[in-house]
């Protein structure tokens, strides 16, 4: 094995025994770029080897999950998602006057739930109906975690993000930098999607969750559960599923599958699930 190949599987070994997620064989560029860029953002006046060390040992863990999550996401992902949360399980909320407790698992820079807050405003506009929502979203990166609780993004005219019952306007202000007479369009997200929004820190690996058993009406856990084996993917999967109520939405990615739960839930929809059984 050469200096490279020690050190990416170093990488790999640390990544998976601190997050659980396991870096494919195909991702040598991506490391060898994250790495340099740790040893600068850390200031470490060693070799990558000697940074490893010291990172096995505890100091600048965070940094380093920070640099080895991927963070690719965007609003309205997947958007048939939100059509459904809006059409067939928000109305049932809207109706019965209880709060919709929802969560949101690897929330990344947080476009996924303020779409899904964005998802709550619109239902009730088209319902002309309050519907008491909480959200809480996590993730192990604390970079993206604070970035997402700012609520600033880019903005393009030509962006596709927002489906077309998604008005942006209604829920951001607009703001305009200019630089080297460059200029940039950025968007802030408004107050009272924020409220409703509790961002977190949280490890999908960790043994168990500070969440109360059958607390959530509605659990997203989309395009995460990728960056894991099948077998962690699965235990992922049970452990988020004790904290579903009966009759709940499992949401999950497109590429993804609920492996040993598919005898729990009953499928509504494209990768959409609802909690038919509990497991023992």
């Amino acid at each position: 094995m050469d200096d490279t190949q020690h050190l990416h599987e170093k990488v790999k070994t640390i990544l998976y025994s601190l997050t659980g997620i396991t870096l494919a064989e195909n991702k040598d560029i991506m490391i060898a770029n994250r790495l340099h860029k740790l040893r600068r953002d850390t200031s470490f006046s060693g070799d990558l080897d000697q940074l490893l060390d010291v990172i096995s040992e505890g100091k600048h863990t965070t940094e380093f999950i920070n640099s080895f999550t991927t963070n690719k996401t965007h609003f309205f992902r997947e958007d048939f998602h939100f059509t459904d949360l809006r059409d067939r399980v928000l109305p049932e909320f809207a109706n019965s006057g209880q709060e919709v407790k929802m969560y949101c698992s690897a929330s990344s820079t947080g476009e996924e739930p303020y779409s899904m807050a964005m998802t709550v405003f619109e239902t009730e506009a088209i319902l002309n109906k309050k519907i008491r929502a909480s959200i809480i979203a996590t993730d192990i990166d604390t970079n993206v975690l604070q970035y997402a609780a700012n609520g600033v993004y880019r903005f393009s005219k030509s962006s596709k993000e927002f489906p077309e019952w998604i008005s942006p306007q209604k829920y951001f202000k607009r703001r305009v930098k200019k630089s080297l007479a460059i200029e940039e369009v950025l968007i802030k997200v408004k107050p009272e999607l924020q409220r409703m929004v509790s961002f977190q820190v949280m490890n999908l690996n960790d043994n168990s969750y500070p969440f109360a058993q059958d607390q959530f009406d509605v659990v997203f856990c989309r395009n995460v559960l990728i960056y894991f084996s099948v077998e962690d993917q699965d235990a992922i999967l049970r452990k988020l599923f004790k904290h579903l109520k009966m009759g709940g939405t499992l949401y999950i990615g497109h590429s993804e599958s609920p492996h040993s739960l598919i005898d729990y839930v009953k499928r509504v929809g494209q990768n959409i699930f609802i909690k038919t059984k509990e497991i023992h």
